[in-house]
């Protein structure tokens, strides 16, 4: 049986989640429920639960705030949140499991069965974690799911992004090359607005990596490490006027 606690500072939320938990959850037991970061807390560490069912937003603080004071997380968490895009993107950098309000059932079946499925250990978790923590106030540090498990990789060192059928190659500043159990279409959502550029429907590249641009047709970009990267004719113009900074 899996321990869970709630904390989120909407009674009614709370009720959705118990109500669907129990309906659908027979693995999961409610342990407790709190509504501020203090209680929070205070029932954690009461209770040690498996999972906690984390609210972003309350009313004396945010969930991170939470994890921060807790010594060691030595448990899953799910966050709940209500739309809010920088939040959504940290957690798509850290790969850790979110769910929006409302509450979609499916959506906390899915949370709740990946959880059930999840290898012992919390070492990656606490990496994950950490990453979440380290870009709550600006995304630098990113988790990339591999064939063996996960990388944990500096926004800043990554050159570029290759598309290789529904898995992508990252070319690291040092000279490594990962592949990427996600396609390039993944990254590119993320990547784009952190000063990325999609020149082809195969290459996303860092535009601090570049070193120079040749004319062409579409053209072509020489990256630092050496490789040459085609620009696709429909990209060109603003592929150089991102370039010339306008």
């Amino acid at each position: 049986m899996i321990k869970a606690i709630i904390i989120d500072d909407e009674q009614d939320c709370r009720d959705a989640i118990i109500n669907i938990l129990n309906k659908y959850c027979s693995n999961i037991s409610i342990a407790g429920q709190a509504g501020n970061i203090h209680d929070g807390l205070a029932l954690i560490r009461a209770k040690e639960p498996d999972v906690v069912l984390l609210d972003i937003q309350m009313p004396d603080g945010t969930g991170f705030d939470l994890l921060e004071k807790v010594s060691k997380v030595d448990f899953q968490v799910i966050f709940v949140t209500a739309y809010d895009q920088f939040a959504l993107t940290a957690f798509k950098f850290s790969a850790l499991d979110y769910i929006l309000k409302p509450i979609d059932p499916q959506e906390l079946i899915k949370a709740v069965e990946k959880i059930r499925l999840a290898p012992p250990g919390f070492d990656e978790l606490t990496q994950k974690m950490n990453i979440l923590l380290r870009n709550k106030n600006g995304l630098e540090r990113i988790t990339l799911p591999t064939l063996e498990g996960l990388s944990f990789v500096d926004v800043k060192d990554i050159i570029r992004c290759e598309a290789a059928g529904n898995y992508t190659w990252f070319y690291i500043d040092s000279g490594k090359k990962i592949l990427i159990t996600r396609t390039l279409k993944d990254y590119d959502e993320l990547l784009t607005p952190l000063g990325f550029f999609r020149v082809h429907h195969s290459h996303l590249v860092s535009l601090k990596y570049i070193d120079r641009y040749i004319k062409g047709d579409g053209g072509l970009v020489i990256m630092t490490d050496g490789a040459k990267v085609d620009v696709s004719r429909r990209r060109k113009d603003e592929f150089l006027k991102m370039m010339a900074g306008q």
